[in-house]
């Protein structure tokens, strides 16, 4: 029984680690220069999930694991903004500024769906924590 918490409690980990990288990428939506103060468009990052086989039940349910943060490789969206002083100086984006190529729907879409799986796995400890407390009322 312990182990059904051990993967509810992997999965609240996953879907906090989710929700940090949506956040991200939401705060950064207008970012157009990097650290270093160059003119570089974010990169969204999406968190990629595997199964913990050292989270195992007995009938074989398995907890979650982050595997890695990954950067998406999508091309930035360009605006033309010749004024701005991120704009490309030369070449065929000439005046055009790179932004983040971030869906904002997709970003709450993603948001909503991690805080319902998060929701629901409290539910899973919740019901954990009853039927041990009723458990040990009926041993002891």
């Amino acid at each position: 029984m312990f182990t059904s918490l051990d993967i509810s409690t992997s999965a609240l980990i996953a879907q906090r680690t989710r929700l940090d990288a949506i956040s991200a990428n939401i705060a950064n939506i207008s970012t157009t220069h990097n650290e270093a103060g160059q003119a570089e468009a974010y990169q969204p990052r999406f968190v990629v999930f595997r199964p913990d086989e050292l989270n195992r039940t007995p009938e074989g349910a398995v907890g979650v694991k982050i595997d890695s943060i990954e950067t998406s490789q999508q091309d930035p969206r360009w605006v033309y903004q010749p004024g701005n002083p991120d704009a490309q100086k030369e070449g065929k984006h000439q005046g055009y500024v790179a932004y983040p190529n971030i869906n904002m729907t997709g970003e709450f879409v993603d948001a909503m769906n991690a805080t319902r799986a998060y929701e629901a796995n409290i539910g899973v400890i919740e019901a954990t924590k009853s039927m041990m407390a009723q458990t040990l009322k009926i041993i002891g």
